[in-house]
């Protein structure tokens, strides 16, 4: 498996980032590690044994990334303001800086043209990042794999609201957009899928808040719940993927 370590200066974070590819040509694809994580977690938690029969055929190209959840959703009692405008640095850190990035080595890889889609991905708290990232510029990511995420601001904000964290709390944003939004066209031509147990440490709650509002808004979904013994733990999510991964790869 060809593998590739980064380290870039983000002029959004003011500070260099670091992020992994595995892979040699395929589809782009983001993975968001869990609460804390740092990008060589892919690694370490074995979740590249998991994509491997897709990245060594050439299907995908995985880019795992750092979060700055300590400084941001992490961050319980510091300011709030100062932690969301730190978080929405890192939205724009992916979506202004990584994307472009992710873009050009898979146009040159693959010898393609133009913007490709990029399938962003995660679990846990990295799951809540990759829906927001998805929801937010359904221009960039053209499918979503979230497992046992969070999708409302309550868990990192409690009661606190302001204008950037209710534009990155799903279940607000979207439950606020106009029916006639042009962004429900785009997600009804992309590929989303929101699964979570319903055993130890799982919070369907949250994912059954989300479908809810998808429902409401008509935006296109499948949301899968897994049984009462599925855990929210590595062994899990190893699963899930194996079974997600060919949908969201097919014709």
């Amino acid at each position: 498996m060809e593998a590739e370590y980064y380290r870039e200066y983000s002029d959004n974070l003011k500070q260099e980032i670091e992020f992994k590819r595995y892979g040699h040509a395929g589809k782009p694809v983001i993975f968001i590690p869990c609460q804390d994580g740092r990008f060589f977690d892919f690694e370490n938690f074995h979740m590249t044994d998991v994509w491997a029969p897709w990245i060594e055929s050439g299907q995908v190209m995985v880019f795992s990334v750092d979060t700055i959840d300590r400084e941001t959703w992490s961050d319980f009692w510091g300011n709030a303001r100062w932690r969301i405008e730190r978080y929405e640095s890192w939205i724009r850190c992916i979506t202004d800086e990584l994307v472009p990035f992710i873009a050009d080595i898979a146009n040159t890889r693959n010898g393609w043209d133009g913007q490709p889609g990029v399938l962003v991905t995660g679990c846990s708290l990295g799951a809540a990042h990759a829906a927001n990232l998805f929801f937010r510029r359904p221009d960039l990511f053209d499918s979503v794999l979230a497992l046992s995420g969070l999708y409302n601001s309550e868990y990192g904000f409690g009661t606190y609201m302001d204008d950037l964290v209710y534009f990155n709390s799903p279940v607000h944003y979207l439950g606020g957009m106009p029916e006639d939004h042009p962004y429900i066209e785009q997600y009804n031509q992309k590929r989303i899928i929101i699964c979570c147990g319903q055993g130890p440490w799982e919070k369907p709650e949250y994912t059954r808040q989300l479908q809810s509002v998808l429902e409401q808004k008509g935006i296109h979904a499948w949301v899968d719940y897994w049984g009462y013994d599925c855990s929210h733990d590595w062994p899990w999510w190893y699963r899930q993927m194996e079974y997600f991964i060919p949908r969201l790869l097919e014709d």
